[in-house]
């Protein structure tokens, strides 16, 4: 992968680490919700093109790393994954099983980041959050 990707009349490379929780902080990306919501993100992501380097559901939270086009905005389309995201769940599965509680799945802000030259430090820190909970669960025990 380059360095800089390029559109017609710029040189860029713009990316995010972004981070999101569900409405109360529930546990609820868990089973076939987590992959809804997973197939969603990815769906719109590629059809913004815009580039997910590294993501990972947890049950209470989403953690991303993108690459945003500087044509789009960041609070844009965190909107729109979590907008699409949301409303697919929402719709999923048998009347009793759907969110009836509300039509509010995520919570209304986020934290974003931009990632500079330590890429790599993000990426791997997504990539073995799972591990690192874990571990920081039993040292709390």
């Amino acid at each position: 992968m380059e360095r800089f990707q390029r559109l017609s009349h710029s040189i860029w490379s713009c990316k995010y680490h972004v981070v999101w929780i569900p409405k109360y902080r529930r546990k609820e990306l868990y089973g076939q919700r987590r992959e809804v919501v997973i197939r969603t993100i990815k769906k719109w992501a590629k059809i913004k093109e815009i580039e997910i380097l590294e993501g990972h559901a947890m049950k209470d939270h989403i953690h991303l790393c993108l690459s945003i086009p500087p044509k789009y905005s960041v609070a844009g389309i965190i909107g729109l994954l979590k907008g699409k995201s949301a409303s697919e769940v929402m719709s999923f599965g048998t009347r009793q099983s759907r969110m009836v509680r509300g039509r509010n799945f995520w919570a209304r802000g986020y934290c974003v980041s931009t990632v500079g030259l330590d890429e790599a430090t993000v990426r791997d820190y997504i990539r073995n959050q799972e591990s690192a909970d874990q571990l920081q669960t039993e040292l709390d025990i």
